[in-house]
């Protein structure tokens, strides 16, 4: 697909819900938002319609009183600073972003035009606002901490497989957020007594090497990062986990492609949020008093049916913590 055109999607007057506010765009007005996509319009197909439901919820819809100027790396990371500096020169009203990488090149390339972040690691840590209760600048949205979502994990692993000290870790080389990520596993493992295995890869041609090179190291399991090379190629990475039988556990859009575990925010309700950033930029309010948010629900997903097949019985102390079974 070429991630310079624009698309607009036309919506029947049927599909307009707006469940959280009335109606406050000025007559006639055609407000035009950027998104800048760490991956591909297809790979992002369902979190782009969480996002535009979003927006429609405060009564923006595609090709009716909405444009959106899309761009995407296509998991190429070193592109975000050009494709972010064309969003910036189309003088967009707001620029919403993906992961931590996508709002930093946002930053980088404009302090004035308001950035909304559908998600990111440690916002705070890394620079992108000054505290989440007041985050100054011109980027504001949703954050969570995914050092404290990768140890949860690790912890769940354990809990499930009271046998594992070999647990390997798959991570983006070019993600900024592996240094505080490992920091926080390497504390946990060596509270649960586990030696952890750093896989970095940057394509998806590097996961079938990758995942046998897990296999021929002996692994009991793998974690797998909150990282958009993996989010969105979920299905590829469980059907490569369960080829080289490893245990593997990540985001709960993992279990449902077909991990063991999955635990963490639902994703598709923070591109839905993303919406509510936006409606309140472009009715005035500035990103600087806009406070982050980080979820505060946090789900859990076991799929049994890829736990038997690698001969694992999940523990009823577990089971009746999951929020959703899939057997």
């Amino acid at each position: 697909m070429n991630n310079r055109r624009k698309l607009v999607i036309a919506f029947g007057a049927g599909a307009l819900t707006v469940p959280f506010a009335p109606f406050a765009q000025q007559p006639g007005k055609m407000y035009r938002i950027g998104y800048l996509g760490l991956s591909s319009a297809s790979g992002f197909a369902l979190q782009m319609e969480a996002l535009l439901t979003g927006l429609r919820d405060f009564g923006y819809v595609e090709g009716k009183n909405l444009v959106i100027e899309f761009r995407w790396a296509e998991s190429k990371y070193e592109r975000l600073p050009e494709l972010a500096a064309e969003l910036v020169k189309l003088n967009v009203e707001v620029l919403v972003t993906t992961g931590t990488p996508g709002t930093l090149a946002a930053k980088s390339a404009t302090v004035t035009i308001p950035i909304v972040m559908t998600t990111s690691g440690d916002a705070v840590g890394a620079g992108l606002v000054a505290s989440l209760a007041r985050p100054g600048g011109n980027v504001t949205g949703s954050t969570f901490f995914v050092p404290e979502l990768m140890a949860k994990r690790l912890e769940l692993i354990k809990e499930v497989i009271p046998r594992a000290k070999r647990v390997a870790v798959l991570q983006n080389a070019d993600d900024i957020s592996n240094v505080p990520v490992r920091r926080a596993m390497d504390a946990t493992a060596k509270a649960l007594k586990i030696d952890l295995y750093k896989f970095e890869i940057r394509a998806v041609s590097e996961f079938e090497n990758t995942f046998a090179a897990m296999a021929k190291s002996r692994v009991d399991a793998v974690v797998v990062q909150e990282e958009v090379l993996f989010s969105s190629n979920t299905k590829s990475v469980a059907e490569h986990a369960a080829k080289h039988r490893i245990f593997s556990a990540g985001a709960p859009l993992f279990a449902v492609a077909g991990c063991a575990i999955g635990y963490g925010a639902n994703t598709f309700d923070l591109y839905r949020r993303a919406g509510y950033f936006v409606d309140k930029i472009l009715k005035g309010a500035k990103p600087a008093d806009i406070p982050v948010e980080r979820p505060t629900k946090f789900e859990v997903i076991i799929n049994l049916k890829s736990a038997k097949a690698l001969g694992v019985k999940i523990p009823q102390s577990v089971l009746v913590r999951a929020d959703r079974v899939i057997e």
